[in-house]
């Protein structure tokens, strides 16, 4: 071997020597995993974003996100060994929720693709971050007694319990909000043949679904996606009506990012409502919607910003954001509004969006018939519906349904057809001349 081939080969062997010392140490396995975080963070935003988006409709989430894993990175072995220990369980636990909720979820669905790979890698990187933040703790202030140590030790893990409740779930829930929807189209089973059809949202995403065509002249969305909305517009084939059922964004077929709670979703609802006018046989003046759960506050929304719908079911409305919260009354406006101001706040950075309006203001630009449904009792603020149903200027009507969120088509079949076929057979019934 040369003098020089020896000669280059020295700060090399140093190099890997220092790379191999550094990962033997505390602060170089933090700052590798949380490096990971990074990496899938700036693949997911920036490298391979969902289908119909690039890498600019993420532009502030993403490099907030990057800037805090690095200069987590960066603070960490500059901090006290609680404090180190704090950070490494929070964001390890973070990181697992990242890696299970989003590639995870899709591994086990469909097979890993695209930044599924760096997703998956941040799970193993959460359980190392979960254990270095443990031993820390463990290890962090000998002193005292035994019964003083393992007091202290119970109490801390205790704090943690409840910082994890009160801080990580709400900002880990955001993620999961934003990154995760139903990856497959179910059987379709709508009572009637039906139409695979596409069209296109005003910022340009693709989304697809299934049409049936009107038997009476009037013609319902049923929202949101494929899968749930299918019994009630099965229901509203059997008397008559034509229905559209689709993908929102980011679900099933359709591109763009998803967003559990809807945020930017009414998009969708507008571009289904051109979709429909620009069919020869659809009535123009007799379109209505129906939407269970999210797709009930979104269909409020889609509303109140236009006069295509003329008519509304909005069935399990609740809460989507800090604003609507800020409606509950008591005791559990106080609890509910910590949890949801972090979740909007890790929703908007996840995003890269603020949310939408609050849904009684919207509820008070609704000036078509409504009817609003809420169960009793409900989940997720569904007990704002009365408050919704107040807001709401035009005709309307209110039902405090049976059996749990969305669930009265199951628990009073004969009487949700009679409230809702009868609300579309009054609300979307031909006007005197039109020759229906």
């Amino acid at each position: 071997m040369s003098s020089a081939t020896h000669i280059g080969s020295e700060p090399r062997k140093a190099a890997a020597a220092r790379a191999a010392a550094a990962l033997r140490s505390e602060t170089g396995l933090a700052r590798l995993a949380l490096g990971i975080g990074a990496l899938h963070v700036v693949d997911d935003n920036f490298l391979q974003p969902q289908p119909g988006t690039s890498a600019g409709d993420h532009l502030v989430g993403g490099l907030v996100q990057t800037a805090v894993f690095l200069l987590a990175a960066w603070f960490y072995p500059r901090l006290r060994p609680g404090a180190r220990a704090t950070l490494a369980l929070g964001v390890g636990l973070f990181m697992i929720v990242m890696g299970v909720g989003e590639a995870g979820y899709y591994t086990f669905e469909s097979g890993p693709s695209g930044d599924d790979f760096t997703g998956l890698l941040t799970i193993p990187a959460g359980v190392l971050l979960v254990g270095i933040g443990l031993v820390t703790l463990w290890r962090s202030r000998k002193g005292g007694s035994r019964v003083r140590r393992y007091v202290r030790r119970a109490l801390l893990a205790i704090a943690f319990l409840l910082a994890a409740f009160l801080l990580v779930f709400p900002v880990a829930s955001s993620y999961v909000y934003t990154h995760s929807a139903r990856a497959y189209v179910p059987t379709p089973q709508l009572g009637a043949p039906h139409e695979d059809i596409a069209f296109t949202t005003s910022d340009g995403l693709g989304l697809k679904g299934w049409y049936v065509p009107s038997e009476n002249g009037a013609t319902v969305i049923v929202f949101p996606g494929r899968r749930g909305p299918q019994k009630p517009a099965r229901l509203l084939v059997e008397n008559g009506y034509g229905v559209l059922l689709f993908d929102r964004r980011g679900e099933g077929e359709s591109e763009g990012d998803p967003n559990a709670l809807g945020w930017a979703g009414t998009r969708d609802l507008h571009a289904a409502l051109a979709y429909l006018q620009s069919r020869p046989e659809v009535d123009g003046e007799r379109i209505g919607g129906l939407g269970l759960s999210v797709g009930g506050e979104m269909m409020l929304q889609a509303a109140a910003e236009s006069d295509e719908l003329k008519a509304v079911v909005s069935e399990g409305a609740g809460i989507r954001s800090v604003r609507e919260a800020a409606d509950l009354t008591g005791v559990e406006r106080w609890t509910t509004m910590p949890i949801w101001s972090l979740t909007t706040a890790g929703t908007a950075l996840f995003a890269s969006d603020l949310p939408p309006r609050a849904l009684a203001d919207l509820s008070a630009e609704v000036s078509e018939p409504a009817l609003f449904i809420y169960a009793t009792p409900g989940q997720g603020g569904e007990n704002l519906t009365p408050t919704y149903y107040e807001a709401a200027k035009g005709p309307k009507e209110l039902w405090a349904a049976p059996g749990g969120h969305t669930g009265a088509i199951d628990a009073a079949p004969e009487e949700y057809e009679r409230r809702v076929v009868g609300f579309f057979d009054q609300a979307l019934s031909p006007t005197e001349g039109d020759g229906s």
